[in-house]
């Protein structure tokens, strides 16, 4: 039995009935659409590269450990795969409206924590593979290459990998005791050991983490009311916008900074249009967003397919800054500040010290603690790579994929931002009911970057 990370247990334990945490996207592919048996062939044919796919989550007793990741003996693959289809015309308005009620619904806990869907009846020869993957299971970087692991880099791939899958025992209750006590909190002497051998690392390093705790004290006070913040209902609606890569990197080289400073620059325009469309004022710390930093490539000991390997920092959006170009400047200047506040390393410090806690303590305090609601953080925006080649289902070239990002606690809003064939995809989450114009920051989003490339003149 593998036991969760303290990251990975918080993903279950946070997760409500208005909140399902699950990452997921919409794979668009060329037609015609593959039969629905083929499908289940070519899933089932690669889950003995995806383990966790056949195994679902067991708790300990009195959460007096983490839980537990163990076989499901009762594994239906046709459960897991599933099949739908758009009415005429089939349009991409109606694949998002499908997109948005499935992604509403919570993923069964007794079960493997993941689905998808083949999605028929798509204009222009096309179909869609939709999949959410619980959040325990993945963070975004590796969700993609989960993604990459059941689709193909080519047309025409070689034989599947033999499948010898036999499920292991179910554990008793007195099994999972043992797992909770085998797996308590234990001091870690190489730590201690690594301390001692390079004091002054080990000194620089916490003054990085009280620094980035330091910071992160500064965002404890509440964002100022705005309508982009409130109470969420179980209902989700799902928006999409695209770009074209190397327009962002037309204006990275005109402006300086990175890819990601233009990125988060025009999401920050989106959500200053919509603040000036509602007739609010988009004033400084308005619009507040949670921006997970992927730390993964310090855990390359691990597997690269699995897990969350992610911190955190806050930005404040400068959605009060007039024009694109001053706007850009803005946002680079908060992501340098950012990435020199040791805010990356407190929020991965934080997460080894959970590690610490005994499991009863932080359970509960997990699931007590963030059933209040927080005013702190009014949307979250991630983005993550994707693949960097063509992908392949069944000799179908991907034409396009859309990320999905959860939404909880007040947060009405969020965007994930994901790149394949030469393009950016931002998709846009919003709750039903108090964020029917996603469309405005859609938009938003592609006019901002229209005004940057006006700036830059011809090549």
């Amino acid at each position: 039995m593998d036991v969760l990370t303290p990251l990975d247990s918080a993903f279950l334990r946070l997760e409500s009935h208005d909140a399902p945490l699950h990452i997921a996207s919409a794979a668009v592919f060329d037609g015609p659409a593959p039969s629905y048996d083929d499908l289940l062939a070519l899933v089932g044919s690669r889950l003995p590269l995806l383990p966790r796919y056949r195994q679902r989550v067991r708790e300990v007793p009195l959460w007096l450990g983490r839980p537990v990741w163990v076989d499901d003996r009762a594994f239906d693959l046709r459960y897991h795969v599933r099949h739908s289809a758009l009415p005429r015309p089939g349009n991409d308005e109606q694949l998002r409206t499908l997109c948005a009620r499935l992604l509403s619904q919570p993923l069964d806990r007794d079960r493997p924590l993941w689905e998808a869907w083949l999605v028929e009846g798509l204009d222009g020869d096309r179909w869609a593979l939709v999949s959410k993957v619980h959040h325990c299971m993945v963070d975004g970087i590796a969700g993609f290459d989960l993604l990459s692991r059941i689709l193909d880099t080519r047309p025409d791939p070689g034989p599947p990998p033999i499948d010898v899958w036999e499920p292991g025992p179910e554990p008793s209750r007195l099994e999972l005791l043992t797992t909770a006590v085998t797996s308590l909190p234990r001091p870690r002497p190489e730590m201690l050991l690594a301390a001692v051998a390079h004091p002054r690392r080990a000194l620089a390093e916490v003054a990085e983490d009280l620094r980035g705790l330091a910071n992160w004290a500064g965002v404890v006070r509440p964002a100022p009311a705005s309508s982009l913040t409130g109470p969420i209902t179980t209902h989700r609606s799902w928006a999409w916008a695209v770009v074209s890569l190397s327009d962002v990197r037309t204006v990275r080289q005109a402006y300086g900074g990175t890819v990601n400073d233009v990125v988060l620059a025009l999401v920050t325009s989106a959500f200053r249009d919509l603040l000036v469309v509602r007739g609010e004022q988009p004033g400084p710390h308005v619009v507040r967003s949670l921006v997970p930093v992927s730390v993964r490539a310090r855990h390359a000991d691990r597997d690269p397919a699995s897990s969350n390997r992610v911190s955190a920092v806050i930005a404040e959006l400068p959605v009060h800054v007039e024009g694109a170009v001053d706007r850009l400047a803005a946002v680079r200047h908060e992501l340098d500040r950012l990435k020199a506040s040791g805010e990356v390393t407190a929020g991965e410090a934080v997460t080894t010290a959970a590690e610490l806690v005994p499991p009863v303590l932080l359970s509960t305090g997990l699931f007590g603690g963030f059933r209040l609601p927080q005013r702190q953080i009014v949307t979250v925006t991630t983005n993550v790579p994707g693949p960097r080649v063509p992908l392949w289902a069944l000799g179908r070239r991907m034409r396009a994929v859309y990320p999905f990002v959860p939404i909880a606690d007040r947060v009405r809003t969020g965007v994930a931002i994901t790149s394949y064939d030469g393009r950016l995809t931002f998709g846009v989450t919003g709750d039903a009911d108090s964020m029917p114009d996603l469309e405005v920051l859609t938009k938003g989003v592609e006019g901002a970057m229209a005004e940057l490339l006006s700036t830059v003149g011809p090549p």
